[in-house]
């Protein structure tokens, strides 16, 4: 666990160690807000790396308490810990309030030196030796130097002390995006799927600013879950400045990851056409989608008529989703929260699912014996055969007689009887037409 005062380096380490661009870099102190944690390998010992928010020292960030509080939290639990402090400062008051509180954790403590690029940090280098901690480390995160030797002490450190995994332990995890707008009660969800406050949570628009995920097992089914920055409209994102830029540019990462993405809107003010964009970026993506309405717990008492009236009219909002199902769900109370899981697992499933040929080919039968395909010029078309040509979204490739398209309302028929059928719920199907005869080897049938 990577800890020290806001500014020091701590994300371009982590994201050095790691490979990663995960943590937010600027020069803003006190960017990093919440903890931050990443699977990482060095020489074939696996262990997760945490990035955690500024602690001690001043800072100007209206967040600042609970940040340190989240971070005195994840120190409790960490089994190495890294102490970047900032060479070219040298040793300040700060540094040695956060020396002490870690002394009493009893657990092996690395120092790390960093900006010692410059050579003005390099004499200043000799007064943090003055903390009495015997693994110092004099690097430079932003250009990797001594950051490699850095990481094999810690590898060698875990593997001793038997609190690291080997290489090849991670299981299969499916990843679970949360995204929506600011304030839509993101964070809230993640903590409480996470049964922890691992999230900070507040009033305040825009508190997450990282993108944050942690692993959950549910069921013996494994999922990482991903808690992103709220991403408001374009024009009000660069007015935000540059931190707020990077986190939707992080949240926006983390939409092309997900396996599926649960898109968390407000219950109070129901679907916009900002919620729309979102979602047009995970079906773009390719992602298994899940609407979920939070703080339904206020809804309470306005009749079921209500809830069908609402669905009604965040289905207006968001009519390409026509697949994705919808939940009312409470995060502050957990209602509702099981059938989300529930939900995820499906949605993730029928995301990887195949269709062989056989079952396919019968399909594409029977329904173009009932519904003669419909080209946009009213030329015949006839379907020669299909095949499945991925998953992840599922991938379709259709065989003419000509040249030609559907008709987009065939089209729109052909993927919801597929979806339908097979059961691809909650998923986007892609569907590619071909003349016969330009077949790739791939796509050709198999007898």
């Amino acid at each position: 666990m990577l800890v020290g005062r806001p500014n020091v380096g701590k994300s371009t380490l982590f994201n050095r160690l790691t490979g990663t661009r995960r943590s937010i870099v600027t020069a803003v102190a006190g960017t990093t807000r919440d903890v931050i944690s990443r699977p990482m390998t060095r020489d074939d010992v696996s262990f997760d790396l945490i990035d955690t928010g500024g602690m001690f020292g001043e800072s100007e960030d209206p967040l600042h308490e609970l940040v340190l509080e989240r971070g005195k939290r994840a120190i409790e639990s960490a089994d190495v810990l890294v102490f970047v402090v900032d060479g070219r400062n040298g040793l300040v008051p700060g540094d040695e309030e956060i020396a002490s509180a870690i002394r009493s954790r009893g657990v092996p403590v690395f120092l790390a030196i960093n900006k010692t690029d410059d050579h003005r940090a390099r004499t200043g280098a000799l007064e943090f030796h003055k903390l009495g901690f015997q693994a110092a480390f004099e690097l430079s995160a932003e250009h990797g130097d001594g950051v490699g030797d850095m990481a094999e002490a810690i590898a060698l450190t875990l593997k001793a002390a038997g609190t690291a995994g080997t290489a090849g332990d991670e299981t299969g995890e499916l990843r679970v995006a949360i995204i929506g707008r600011p304030n839509a009660g993101k964070s809230s969800l993640a903590n409480k799927l996470l049964r922890e406050e691992r999230m900070i949570v507040s009033p305040m628009p825009g508190t997450t600013r990282d993108t944050i995920d942690a692993p959950l097992t549910w069921h013996k089914r494994h999922f990482r879950i991903f808690d992103t920055a709220g991403i408001r409209r374009p024009g009000r994102v660069a007015r935000g400045g540059q931190v707020e830029s990077l986190s939707v540019l992080l949240a926006r990462r983390a939409i092309e990851d997900a396996d599926v993405v649960v898109l968390v809107i407000d219950a109070n003010g129901g679907g916009a056409d900002q919620d729309a964009t979102i979602a047009g970026e995970a079906e773009k993506a390719g992602c298994g989608v899940i609407i979920v309405a939070n703080k339904w717990d206020l809804m309470k008492g306005r009749g079921e008529r209500y809830s069908l009236e609402f669905d009604d009219n965040l289905r207006q909002h968001i009519k390409f989703l026509e697949y994705a199902p919808i939940l009312h769900i409470s995060a502050e109370t957990g209602e509702r929260l099981p059938k989300l899981l529930e939900a995820i697992d499906k949605v993730g499933t029928a995301r990887q699912r195949r269709v062989t040929t056989g079952a396919l080919n019968k399909f594409i039968a029977d329904v173009t014996a009932a519904h003669p395909p419909v080209s946009p010029g009213h030329r015949h078309v006839r379907i020669m055969y299909a095949a499945q040509t991925g998953v992840a979204p599922p991938s379709f490739v259709f065989f003419t007689n000509v040249a030609t398209t559907f008709h987009f309302s065939y089209q729109r028929f052909l993927v919801n009887q597929l979806r339908e059928k097979f059961g691809f719920e909650g998923t986007p199907i892609r569907l590619h037409i071909r003349k016969r005869g330009a077949e790739r080897p791939s796509e050709r049938p198999r007898h």
